[in-house]
């Protein structure tokens, strides 16, 4: 009888710690810069590279911010930081990048998605670094989905003409065959990634092959596979293929790269690629749906 009553009482001791660690599952949203940064480093409130701190831009948002200068491979660490401090143990997150921040969740996950992650307590000190929660480790992070609003992952010809500072670190790595040769863009461990094409570009369009943002052209912000870019339009352009929406291959033949789905593809021509420190161009239709569906 008193064997009986010991294992009923551990029973519900693990029923109840069951429910704590139940309710203590937290969803992040986690926002990853692009090139120029803005926010402090290892300061996940530090919105100054977005727009205002108070805008809605899904559950719990936290800024992932590395200084846009730099190397991807030199930056890293602090994406991973992050991920280990929001999307590990019962922690799940939505990601939301721009521009080379699309580079860097990339190789976040190519490169280290399938390595033991030490089990985080989600609250990152000065140095946007979080302790051990209990000594547990698991494989990768909890990723629900991953939203790129005019993501660079396949860089961008303004790289390759030197119409930016040829000395930044990071501009190297944005030239088309460096970046489309950093990592494997199909390994994105099962994660979705949900593009962003913006199509306002003006200024430099005549560097940039098809539709573009001014900064990237759609073989980039539409997911585009291959080795290079090339050049894809909306559908009523007769000039050059369509970047198709979805998942499907464009025209032309060209597939877009594994786990990768145009979801807005900017047919009116009216999203660029700047936020205008005001959540602004095409990083407002993916702050759009972070707001809605990131809960």
């Amino acid at each position: 009888m008193a064997n009986r009553r010991v294992r009923g009482v551990l029973l519900a001791a693990a029923v109840v710690a069951g429910m704590v660690a139940v309710a203590h599952a937290t969803n992040y949203s986690l926002w990853i810069n692009g090139r120029t940064g803005g926010g402090q480093l290892g300061n996940h409130a530090d919105f100054s590279y977005w727009g205002p701190a108070s805008a809605n831009a899904g559950v719990n948002k936290k800024s992932v911010n590395w200084d846009g200068y730099n190397h991807v491979s030199d930056q890293n660490y602090l994406v991973r930081d992050a991920l280990d401090c929001y999307c590990t143990g019962q922690n799940w997150c939505y990601i939301a990048v721009h521009s080379a921040g699309n580079l860097q969740i990339g190789y976040s996950l190519a490169l280290y998605g399938g390595s033991a992650r030490m089990v985080k307590n989600a609250a990152p000190n000065a140095q946007g670094q979080c302790g051990n929660l209990d000594g547990s480790s698991q494989t990768g992070w909890n990723i629900k989905w991953v939203d790129v609003a005019g993501g660079a992952a396949g860089g961008s010809e303004l790289a390759n003409s030197g119409d930016w500072a040829l000395d930044e670190p990071l501009v190297s790595d944005l030239k088309t065959s460096t970046a489309r040769a950093m990592y494997d863009h199909n390994n994105t461990r099962a994660k979705w990634f949900y593009m962003y094409a913006g199509a306002n570009g003006t200024l430099y369009s005549f560097l940039l092959p098809g539709q573009d943002d001014e900064a990237i052209a759609y073989h980039s912000s539409g997911g585009v596979s291959g080795s290079s870019g090339g050049s894809f339009c909306n559908p009523s352009d007769w000039f050059c293929n369509d970047l198709t929406l979805g998942t499907a291959k464009n025209e032309g033949g060209r597939a877009k790269w594994s786990y990768h789905s145009v979801a807005f593809r900017d047919g009116s021509e009216a999203y660029n690629h700047y936020t205008n420190g005001n959540w602004a161009g095409i990083v407002s239709k993916v702050r759009a749906d972070m707001e809605a569906n990131a809960k």
